[in-house]
C-alpha cells in the first residue's frame, strides 16, 4: 500500500463539562444552595438530556407537519409536552 491510500487515525476528542462556568452560574442564581462535590455535573447532565429530548420531540413535530426545517413552533410545542411529562 502506498502512503497516500492510508487513512489517518482519528484524534481523541476531549469532551468535558465547563465546571467553572456551571459553579459560577449556580452561585449567582442560587447563592444559598449547597451542592455535593459533583452536583454541578448532575445538573449539566440533566440539561443535556433535556436538550436531547427537546431535539427529538421537535424533529417528530416537524415530520408530522411535513416540514423539512425545525421551526420555533415545533420547539415550543415540544417544550410544552416535555415539561408536562416531567411534572408527572
Amino acid at each position: 500500500m502506498t502512503s497516500s491510500s492510508t487513512v489517518p487515525r482519528a484524534r481523541k476528542i476531549k469532551r468535558r463539562a465547563p465546571r467553572g462556568f456551571l459553579k459560577r452560574a449556580l452561585k449567582l442564581r442560587k447563592p444559598h444552595l449547597r451542592l455535593e462535590t459533583n452536583g454541578d455535573l448532575l445538573i449539566h447532565l440533566n440539561c443535556l438530556l433535556f436538550i436531547h429530548r427537546l431535539a427529538e420531540e421537535s424533529r417528530i413535530n416537524a415530520c408530522e407537519t411535513k416540514c423539512g426545517i425545525i421551526k420555533k413552533e415545533h420547539i415550543l410545542a415540544a417544550a410544552k409536552v416535555i415539561l408536562k411529562k416531567s411534572r408527572g
